[in-house]
């Protein structure tokens, strides 16, 4: 059951992002510099760097917990560690395409 709640979570917080990414595609172009997505898109990444990183400790302090016997479900346990195993994939393919995406632009002819 609690597994329906997250999900149902999950995409209310899709659809309100959608809908801020949509206000904010409509805004006009010169009020976005480029300097400001910049420092946006490290910020960006460098939140979702750490988001990996917490969800990583929180799966680690559920797994010892569980191995010191304390009161944590199973279930629980391997749910984290499946969110923080995905996460870290999601995070290394976005890297890998930022590097590709990197290489791609060293070598444009000028």
């Amino acid at each position: 059951m609690s597994q329906t709640i997250d999900t149902q979570s999950l995409m209310m917080q899709m659809r309100a992002l959608a809908s801020e990414a949509a206000s904010k595609s409509a805004q006009p172009a010169e009020q976005a510099t480029g300097m400001k997505s910049a420092e946006n898109f490290a910020d960006l990444l460098s939140q979702s760097v750490n988001a990996v990183a917490e969800q990583q400790n929180k799966a680690s302090e559920l797994k010892d917990a569980f191995e010191r016997g304390d009161k944590v479900d199973l279930t629980e346990v391997m749910i984290q560690a499946q969110k923080a195993s995905l996460s870290f994939q999601a995070m290394t393919q976005v890297r890998n395409k930022l590097v590709e995406a990197y290489k791609d632009i060293k070598n444009m002819p000028i």
